[in-house]
């Protein structure tokens, strides 16, 4: 049976706000072999590029003699290669220079300082693939999809991913201040986000009580070289522990190393179908198996959402397909190519798209994502934007924006009624406003100013955590006892 062998990942995105990346590329066994294959292929048709290498050399020889100012020959280099790249307009391919790689890498193995967020260029536009749970970004209420404009009070406008990513980074503690515009808000979003260290810990598992069924729950947040090794562990330790189901959540998992999906795949998915296949620009299809004989002798869900992305997709595609396991969820975020890293000669480093992954049963859904099973959204309040309240311009009576309807979205989550979600402020919410500030014990004005908003983003985040208002979980806790008692 064909295995995957080597570093292997599905790149998500060109780089990462965790500074350095967890994102997903991968080098499959097959794919250094047809590499290889492809070297003395390519020395034949050498003679014919000659001439266009010729070209390149002659234009960076003139620029460094004859323009105006001086320019390093590096740089000009530099320039060219990332010309290259950005005329396969793929945001999946990217150029990185020697410390960028380096700090790439290191960040799928170890623990680093920064934000915690996934990003992507969406045409020229820096863009949230997901926050990492736990991390800042998730904490501040950054979202897939979101689009920063502003680094620092500076615009990302010709800023490639490289060089957004280096401008959000800094040491822990620090703060970076992030301009944000969000799909279906109108105006846009502030969010000063401080620095911390994101640990790699990439499982998280307990047992969870459903009617006095033991069901199994692990969180997977991306795919590291150790997931797999944790998963097994968490996996083993609920087994042991006797649960009767298992829910699988990889909401917000921007992607990772492919050999974790099919080592974890190893552990849950039938053998009778592929993990995932491998079509090249050939249209040649290579299909990856699992080593599992039969299905488990209890009942599996997963979650999913549109940060659920590469590697993520990967998986819950093989549970649904392969498993017949049901995905609860929304849709997911829909990546669909693999990257190979290649370390130059100056420890550079080229990621390339390569491949597409398919499906067990071959469906692409790059662009397109993986439908749930069982569609869930969750309340409205999961969804929010921070509210951001310029000095002595307090939200109150009469006024009505979007920002209002977030804050009503809070006053929910907060336990308080504001009459209505709709954005305008009316007497109701007032008096919802001014029981949330007697419970938190501010100025009792019914008017939100910034630490009333700084409370209700607070308590909005609190309610988030609890199991009880998580619906997509419960769904899942639901369907699988419904599996149990069969």
């Amino acid at each position: 049976m064909k295995k995957f062998s080597g570093k292997v990942v599905a790149l998500l995105m060109a780089i990462s706000l965790i500074v350095g990346a967890a994102g997903s590329y991968a080098v499959f066994g097959f794919v250094q072999n047809r590499n290889q294959e492809s070297t003395a292929s390519a020395s034949a048709g050498s003679a014919a590029s000659d001439k266009d290498t010729a070209k390149v050399k002659a234009i960076h020889d003139l620029i460094e003699k004859e323009y105006f100012r001086k320019i390093s020959s590096t740089d000009l280099y530099d320039g060219a290669i990332k010309g290259m790249i950005e005329a396969l307009n793929d945001p999946f391919s990217s150029y990185m220079s020697t410390k960028t790689a380096s700090d790439f890498n290191q960040s799928l193995s170890s623990s680093f300082e920064g934000i915690g967020a996934e990003v992507q260029m969406v045409g020229k536009q820096v863009t949230i693939v997901s926050p990492i749970k736990g991390t800042p970004a998730e904490k501040a209420g950054l979202k897939p999809k979101d689009v920063i404009v502003k680094i620092n009070g500076k615009s990302t406008e010709g800023l490639d991913i490289n060089q957004a990513v280096n401008k959000i980074r800094g040491k822990k503690g620090t703060v970076v201040h992030l301009v944000v515009s969000r799909p279906g808000t109108s105006g846009n979003l502030t969010f000063n986000i401080k620095r911390d260290t994101i640990p790699i810990r990439t499982v998280e598992s307990k047992m969870l009580k459903q009617d006095g069924q033991s069901i199994g729950y692990i969180a997977i947040t991306q795919f590291n070289e150790n997931t797999d090794q944790e998963f097994s562990k968490a996996l083993s330790k609920l087994e042991g522990d006797q649960m009767k189901g298992l829910i699988i959540d990889v909401r917000g998992n921007p992607g990772g190393y492919l050999q974790a999906v099919e080592k974890i795949g190893n552990l849950l998915i039938p053998s009778k179908k592929p993990i995932v296949q491998i079509e090249d620009r050939a249209g040649k299809k290579q299909p990856f198996y699992s080593t599992l004989k039969k299905k488990k002798s209890y009942p599996i869900a997963a979650l999913i959402d549109g940060g659920s992305a590469s590697a993520s997709e990967i998986l819950a595609g093989a549970l649904h397909e392969a498993g017949g396991y049901p995905l609860v969820g929304v849709k997911s975020f829909g990546k669909g190519t693999v990257q190979q890293g290649i370390e130059l000669s100056d420890k550079s480093e080229l990621k390339l798209t390569t491949d597409k992954w398919l499906t067990p049963d071959g469906n692409w859904i790059h662009k397109k994502g993986i439908k749930p099973t069982i569609a869930v959204k969750q309340p409205d309040y999961f969804y929010v934007a921070p509210i951001t309240v310029k000095k002595g311009k307090n939200l109150k009576a009469d006024e009505t924006s979007t920002v209002i309807a977030d804050a009503q979205k809070m006053l929910k989550a907060a336990g308080q009624n504001p009459g209505r979600v709709d954005g305008y402020f009316s007497d109701q919410t007032a008096q919802a406003v001014k029981a949330f500030q007697k419970q938190k014990k501010l100025p009792v004005t019914g008017e939100i100013d910034q630490k009333t908003a700084d409370a209700l983003q607070q308590a909005t985040l609190t309610a988030i955590k609890e199991q009880q208002n998580d619906r997509q979980l419960n769904t899942a806790l639901s369907e699988i006892e419904k599996e149990i008692k069969k």
